[in-house]
């Protein structure tokens, strides 16, 4: 039911469905948050609101966090990871296998975070589409670098910043399953989409969501 329903929402699009947000350096904080994007999500898929969970995680502490504010700062980032896509997506995330609902967890932090899509498109999808299948600690460097020459924000940031920056990607790119934990030379694996996620994402008109992650138009 859910592949036909999705099927029946594709509109033709050659634009991304995705607003683009300034560059920020507060994923030096993040985590891929997997099992809490999946909580949150069945959550929401029951019925709660933002606020009933918000409120459910003040009191029983949901995530497993180690303090009141780790909490919060999770609560807030998931939440607006979720939010970042449009609630459709929850049966799809919901009824799909664990490599489809981690790449949808990914795509949630992308569509949220403007760096990582970037980190993803030129790292992952750029290597990709030129035989590589792998990246290096000067690619990263080169991406950072390239990344400060043409953003007046990234500028501001230290090697240090671009340094944890960098940590918190490399980390969640491994942990949603397309790259190994190599230290200096990471190899890139190509993810299949599910049939559902690729025709919810055309549906959404995130073309440059595919393409980032597997290089394919």
């Amino acid at each position: 039911m859910i592949y036909e329903e999705i099927v029946s929402r594709i509109v033709e699009r050659t634009e991304s469905g995705m607003r683009r947000k300034k560059y920020s350096a507060g994923a030096v904080k993040h985590c891929f948050w997997f099992p809490e994007f999946r909580k949150m999500t069945e959550l929401l898929q029951s019925g709660m609101s933002a606020e009933e969970i918000g409120n459910l995680n003040r009191s029983e502490n949901i995530f497993g966090c180690s303090s009141p504010k780790r909490a919060d700062m999770v609560f807030r980032v998931v939440l607006a990871r979720i939010r970042a896509l449009d609630p459709g997506f929850y049966p799809v995330f919901l009824n799909g296998d664990l490599n489809t609902q981690k790449l949808t967890a990914l795509i949630a932090a992308m569509a949220h975070d403007a760096l990582l899509f970037d980190f993803v498109n030129e790292l992952i999808c750029d290597n990709l589409l030129t035989g590589r299948d792998e990246f290096t600690e000067s690619d990263i460097r080169a991406f950072f670098r390239n990344l400060q020459s043409r953003d007046a924000n990234a500028a501001k940031w230290t090697e240090y910043t671009c340094g944890k920056l960098a940590g918190s990607y490399k980390t969640m790119l491994y942990e949603a399953g397309l790259t190994n934990k190599a230290r200096f030379r990471r190899s890139v694996y190509r993810p299949v989409l599910e049939k559902e996620l690729e025709l919810w994402l055309k549906s959404q008109g995130l073309y440059d969501m595919i393409h980032a992650l597997t290089g394919d138009e």
